[in-house]
């Protein structure tokens, strides 16, 4: 691997990381389990679609998932 394309690697890893790091925490309490009737997770009450797309998500997309959820 070139050390041009390897910094770009190691920066776009620094900007997920950032991001991830910024806006609110994921809502997961280690009760992973999707609800085949509902196809939410037991635990977080996040689909499946919102769980995978957690880490790639802006801040404002996480705050927005996490105002729709059910109570």
């Amino acid at each position: 691997m070139t050390e041009e394309r390897e910094k770009e690697r190691q920066r776009r890893r620094e900007e997920r990381r950032r991001l991830l790091a910024s806006g609110p925490p994921s809502p997961c309490i280690g009760v992973c389990q999707i609800d085949p009737a509902t196809g939410w997770c037991i635990g977080c009450r996040r689909t499946i679609d919102e769980i995978r797309d957690w880490i790639i998500s802006t801040p404002d997309v996480r705050q927005r998932i996490l105002d729709l959820l059910p109570n």
